[in-house]
């Protein structure tokens, strides 16, 4: 480290008064005490100190990152395996909704024909034998309108 040594001429210029000129004579090493001197040199050795533990703190916030990084991945992807099983499901549910419709119907046809077969037996019992042909006649109308049904929604 060097100091300029200054003499300083005092001039007046243009006659006026209190403009001083500086006039840089030489330049010689600046003397400064042991310590100081080794305080200036431990700055850069602070500097480089605070640089490493500055890139470390940086290096540990990467890894950081990057392992949140693979958990918010793995968690995406748990998320996705959760809706398609939820899709999967409901799908699975409005098809056995569907299915048990159906046979609810079913059931409801075949109590109907229950019916009138018990009504038929009854009538012939108690001798009512035109009763008994109206009702075997309106089961037949009911089993073919049934099927006919059955065929016209069935696909082609």
């Amino acid at each position: 480290m060097y100091a300029a040594v200054y003499k300083v001429f005092w001039e007046e210029k243009n006659n006026t008064p209190g403009i001083k000129i500086m006039h840089n004579v030489f330049w010689r090493p600046l003397a400064l005490p042991k310590d100081l001197h080794r305080r200036t040199l431990g700055i850069g050795r602070l500097k480089r100190k605070r640089l490493k533990k500055l890139n470390n703190a940086m290096r540990r916030v990467r890894s950081d990152m990057e392992e949140i990084s693979d958990e918010q991945k793995k968690i995406r992807d748990g998320q996705r395996q959760v809706r398609e099983k939820f899709e999967a499901i409901e799908l699975e549910c409005e098809q056995l909704r569907k299915e048990t419709k159906l046979i609810m119907q079913q059931s409801q046809n075949t109590q109907i024909r229950l019916a009138f077969m018990f009504q038929i037996l009854k009538a012939r019992e108690n001798q009512e034998f035109d009763k008994a042909a109206k009702l075997t006649v309106a089961l037949r109308e009911l089993i073919a309108g049934k099927n006919q049904q059955k065929h016209a929604q069935m696909p082609i």
